[in-house]
C-alpha cells in the first residue's frame, strides 16, 4: 500500500510548508518503504510514499507530472 500527503494554500494565505509534508511522508514510511516523491507548484505540495509491487522501474515513481509539470497525479 502506498501513502499520500499534501497541503494546499489558497492565494493570499502564504506558501505551503514543505517541511510539514516531508514529516507527513516520513510518518508513513511503513506504507511505502521503496521510495518517496514530493511535487510543489503554486501553493500546492503533494507527497507520496511508494510500495513497489508491479512496476519496479523509475517510470512508476510518483507523484507523476505532465510534461509542463503543472499537473500532478499521485
Amino acid at each position: 500500500m502506498c501513502g499520500i500527503a499534501g497541503e494546499i494554500r489558497r492565494p493570499g494565505h502564504g506558501q505551503p510548508q514543505s517541511h510539514l509534508v516531508e514529516a507527513m511522508n516520513e510518518s508513513q514510511v511503513h506504507r511505502g518503504p521503496d521510495g518517496e516523491g514530493i511535487w510543489m507548484h503554486d501553493g500546492v505540495i503533494l507527497g507520496h510514499r511508494r510500495l513497489t509491487i508491479l512496476d519496479l522501474t523509475d517510470t512508476g515513481k510518483q507523484p507523476m507530472t505532465g510534461a509542463d509539470e503543472r499537473v500532478a497525479l499521485t
